[in-house]
């Protein structure tokens, strides 16, 4: 059995991300592309506490759409969050790095990535707390 302190503080982690880009984008904040890293990186703190609640497989990636494949493993209904794995994935790269396109983001994509991100938080603390599929 994993220690719960171990789960809560992955949990928590999630949390000051998702607070941290919830008050930037708030305040009106216009720094869309790191509003959007951080919503990602909260989605992706989410789903590695439910994999570690769950002793599935610990992968060190960024990747979503795997990390959610992994909880798919265990729960099923964890599909219903594969479009907002999706849409959330680029703005781990996109966001960090210097790439040779493009990288403007938009007060509607950051909207788009906090529902994005609350749909997954939501899913994963309620799982966790509630463990049978």
């Amino acid at each position: 059995m994993v220690d719960d302190e171990i789960i809560q503080d992955w949990l928590r982690k999630a949390d000051e991300d998702f607070d941290f880009a919830l008050s930037n984008f708030r305040e009106g904040n216009p720094f869309y592309a790191q509003i959007c890293f951080h919503f990602h990186q909260a989605a992706e703190k989410y789903l590695k506490a439910y994999i570690v609640a769950f002793e599935l497989e610990f992968r060190k990636i960024h990747d979503l759409p795997v990390l959610l494949k992994i909880c798919l493993s265990k729960r099923p209904s964890f599909e219903e969050l594969r479009e907002d794995c999706e849409y959330l994935n680029p703005f781990y790269v996109e966001t960090r790095y210097p790439v040779h396109w493009p990288a403007i983001f938009s007060n509607e994509e950051a909207q788009k990535s906090f529902q994005s991100a609350e749909r997954i938080r939501l899913m994963a603390k309620k799982c966790i707390k509630a463990p049978d599929p």
